[in-house]
């Protein structure tokens, strides 16, 4: 399969990188993005702040600006957090998507949106301040209606993103736990 994997909201750190490499390890071509430039940061807030310096519509344009060289092939989307979020806005207007695989993170979907079966998986820890229970009810309920075939993995007692072994929030067991499941749904992918 070919991913277009985005970061977080802390950049393109060495966890984004060893994700791609897994990805890669497992025979999918990745491309990692960097929507900000160089830039790097150690908390939440500073990575917020630079998001919101640059605007999430610069952000989406530089995402598709990136993804347009390969989107022709059909992409996988992907992302962690702020790079779900992305990643859902781009496979959600890009009828050629192939699957978009969600790591800490959703969006809003535009009223209208409409895909054929596009197939979506959404791993994210339970609880997660940054996704509310009621949030992702509804967030599910919304991707049904636009056509997309939605699963969703929870674990129970990670931190936000438990994937990166360089934050606080890293779940070693969890973090294994969605790449055997997330490998096996792009494997399936890769069948279709």
């Amino acid at each position: 399969m070919n991913i277009m994997l985005f970061h977080s909201t802390y950049g393109l750190r060495p966890a984004v990188e060893s994700a791609a490499e897994r990805l890669r390890a497992a025979g999918h071509e990745v491309w990692t993005p960097d929507l900000f430039e160089g830039r790097t940061f150690d908390t939440v807030e500073e990575g917020r702040a630079y998001k919101d310096e640059v605007g999430v519509d610069e952000l989406l344009k530089r995402a598709i600006v990136a993804a347009a060289p390969h989107s022709e092939q059909g992409l996988v989307y992907a992302g962690f957090s702020l790079g779900a979020a992305i990643a859902q806005t781009l496979a959600l207007g890009d009828a050629k998507a192939r699957g978009l695989l969600l790591l800490h993170g959703t969006s809003d979907i535009a009223e209208g949106t409409s895909v054929d079966e596009l197939p979506v998986q959404l791993h994210v820890a339970d609880p997660d301040a940054f996704e509310p229970h009621d949030w992702l009810t509804a967030w599910y309920l919304q991707m049904g209606k636009a056509g997309a075939d939605v699963e969703v993995h929870r674990y129970p007692g990670a931190g936000h993103l438990y994937t990166d072994p360089e934050l606080p929030d890293y779940d070693e067991e969890a973090a294994e736990q969605t790449w055997r499941v997330a490998l096996g749904f792009l494997d399936t992918l890769r069948q279709n």
